[in-house]
């Protein structure tokens, strides 16, 4: 049983509200519920009755939450006695929760110099800025960055997926290949939404999209489900545990990948850089 899952629990049960938890946490809110549901699924029981208007506490929750508020104080003892707390690390994400991001937390909390990491949702180009300004520690992108304010570690590969509607011809196929694929189908978000990324997938592609880009992820998800032609490309990872009944994800043949680079401070030191890049390899 993790201390996190506790305090995020606690979290939770003070605030009977998922989003003013996550916003207190400073975390995502799918990153709350996930943690909740692991620590029901561990205990047996459920702890919070959710509706779409309220969340409360069941009796086995109000006895759980008795128990971890006195566990989370003893754990902060035991931090005080060795006089090395935690150090806060402010992580610039989408707002997605991923395997790699779940599993790369608890590597950082692990390590040598154990710190607690604090998710905060923002846009790529202002990850960039609040990492060069000093209001993130680190930051994650996907996609080549060639601002010279920043250092940039490449961390991990991951494959492209097409995305498709389950009404297209390659929806079900274990792969596609590109110029299986109309041009004329083909939406993107716009640049603005995320350069990096967005560069990184036109360097890709046999032709250039003949659709101009609009619009976010969202938007582009919403019409590519209702056109039986329409796809877009997407990391593998950046839908994983997502479930739609109108989209599917495709493989490519053959496989395209697109990087993922741990962004720091110019003053961040090296070794710090390396432990962030270990935390979120494969």
């Amino acid at each position: 049983m993790e201390l996190r899952a506790l305090h995020y629990f606690v979290t939770v049960a003070e605030e009977l509200h998922f989003g003013r938890a996550a916003q207190r946490l400073r975390i995502v809110q799918p990153a709350v519920s996930q943690q909740i549901s692991r620590l029901e699924r561990e205990l047996g029981v459920v702890l919070l009755e959710r509706t779409s208007r309220r969340v409360r506490l069941t009796p086995a929750g109000e006895r759980v939450l008795t128990a971890a508020r006195e566990t989370l104080a003893a754990a902060a003892r035991v931090r005080v006695v060795a006089g090395e707390p935690a150090a806060a690390l402010r992580i610039g994400v989408a707002s997605c929760v991923t395997q790699r991001l779940d599993r790369a937390l608890d590597r950082l909390r692990d390590s040598e110099r154990p710190a607690e990491p604090e998710l905060i949702d923002l846009p790529v180009t202002a990850r960039l800025d609040a990492v060069r300004d000093g209001e993130l520690d680190l930051a994650l992108v996907r996609g080549a960055v060639t601002t010279a304010a920043v250092t940039v570690a490449r961390a991990w590969s991951e494959p492209l997926h097409a995305v498709v509607a389950r009404t297209h011809h390659a929806a079900g196929k274990p792969a596609v290949g590109l110029d299986d694929l109309d041009p004329r189908g083909l939406r993107l978000p716009a640049r603005d939404s995320d350069p990096p990324l967005h560069d990184a997938i036109l360097a890709v592609l046999p032709v250039a999209p003949v659709r101009p880009p609009a619009g976010d992820l969202l938007n582009v998800l919403f019409e590519v489900g209702r056109d039986p032609e329409g796809w877009t490309l997407i990391p593998a990872e950046q839908l994983t545990g997502a479930h739609s009944e109108r989209l599917l994800q495709v493989p490519l043949d053959p496989p395209m990948t697109v990087d993922g680079h741990v962004i720091a401070s110019l003053t961040t030191p090296g070794r710090c850089v390396a432990s962030y890049v270990a935390a979120f390899a494969d």
